[in-house]
C-alpha cells in the first residue's frame, strides 16, 4: 500500500495571502499537520510561519507595520528599486521587530518549498528552504518579487522574480516528489478566471532582456486556468482538498488598511474552520 504523503500547497495574491494566514492559524490551532508544504510569493512570506508554529505572526505584522514606508511604499520603490523593502521585509522585521523563531523552524521536520521564475529560462525553480537563513530568505525574497514593482533577484547564480509568473499553484511539481495527499489553499474562488496582465505591454518594455520570461507571462493566464481546473476536478474527484474564498476577497494586492487585512484574515479563519472536519477526514483516510 503507497505510503500517504501529506502536502500543502499556498497560492500567491499579495494581501489576498491574509485569507491563508488565517486558514494556517486555524491548522496549526487545530494540530494538522503536513510532511511538506509549498509556497509561492505571499503564500511562501506568509506560509513559513507554520514551519515556525507562529500563530498569528502573519496578520500581526502585516497591521502593525501597513503604513510603514519601509515595509511597503511607492517611496520604498523609488529609494531602493522594490515596493516591497528587502532590507526591512527580510532583515530588519524577522531579527529585530517581530523575531522570527528559526529554531523552531529548523527542528520542526516538515519540507517548506518556495517556487522562484528564472528570468532566463522563463521557467519555475522550485527551492527547499532547509534552515530559513539569509540565503533561504533571499530565495523566499525572489518568490515574492512582483514583476515592475522590484528588482532581478541574484542568488545562487540565477536571477529570479515572483514564482507565479511561471507555476502559481505548484501542485503538479509537489506530486511528482510524491506528494500524494495535498491540501490546497488558493485566494481566489472556484469560478475566478485569470485575464491576461494589464501590464504586458509595459513587460514588454521593461523586461526586454528576459524574452523567455516575458513569453511566460504573456501565457500566465492561459496557464493558471488550465492548473485550476485540474485542481477542482481532482478535487471533486477526492484526490485534493481545496480550499479557496466563497467569493472575491475585494482587497487590493498592496491593502494598507489594518481592517481590511483582519476582515480577510477572518474569512480564513472561517472557512477554515467550516471545513475542519472535512479536512480532517480527508488527512486521515
Amino acid at each position: 500500500m503507497e505510503k500517504m504523503k501529506k502536502g500543502l500547497i499556498l497560492e500567491g495574491g499579495a494581501m489576498r495571502g491574509m485569507f491563508t494566514a488565517g486558514v494556517l492559524d486555524v491548522f496549526m490551532e487545530n494540530g494538522i499537520d503536513f510532511d511538506g508544504a509549498i509556497g509561492v510569493s505571499a503564500g511562501a512570506t506568509f506560509g513559513c510561519n507554520f514551519k515556525s508554529r507562529q500563530i498569528g505572526r502573519a496578520i500581526r505584522y502585516n497591521k502593525r507595520f501597513s503604513h510603514d514606508w519601509r515595509y511597503c511604499s511607492i517611496r520604498s520603490l523609488i529609494f531602493t528599486g522594490d515596493l516591497y523593502g528587502a532590507k526591512f521585509c527580510y532583515d530588519t522585521l524577522p531579527n529585530k521587530l517581530d523575531i522570527y523563531d528559526l529554531e523552531t523552524y529548523r527542528k520542526n521536520p516538515m519540507e517548506f518549498w518556495c517556487v522562484a521564475s528564472d528570468c532566463v529560462s522563463g521557467q519555475p525553480v522550485y527551492k527547499k528552504l532547509e534552515t530559513c537563513d539569509a540565503n533561504d530568505l533571499t530565495w523566499m525574497r525572489a518568490s515574492a518579487s512582483m514583476p515592475l514593482a522590484s528588482r532581478v533577484v541574484k542568488v545562487d547564480g540565477y536571477k529570479l522574480l515572483d514564482g507565479g509568473m511561471t507555476d502559481s499553484i505548484p501542485l503538479k511539481y509537489f506530486e511528482s516528489l510524491g506528494y500524494n495527499r495535498n491540501v490546497v489553499i488558493l485566494t481566489q474562488p472556484r469560478d475566478f478566471q485569470k485575464k491576461p496582465a494589464s501590464l504586458m505591454g509595459l513587460m514588454r518594455l521593461m523586461l526586454r532582456k528576459y524574452p523567455k520570461l516575458v513569453a511566460a507571462m504573456s501565457r500566465r493566464h492561459i496557464v493558471y486556468n488550465e492548473e485550476t481546473v485540474d485542481i477542482f476536478a481532482k478535487a471533486d474527484r477526492g484526490e485534493v482538498f481545496v480550499i479557496c474564498p466563497a467569493a472575491p476577497l475585494g482587497i487590493s494586492r498592496t491593502e494598507k488598511d489594518p481592517n481590511e487585512l483582519q476582515r480577510v484574515y477572518e474569512e480564513g479563519r472561517r472557512i477554515a474552520l467550516e471545513k475542519l472536519a472535512e479536512i480532517k477526514r480527508f488527512l486521515d483516510e
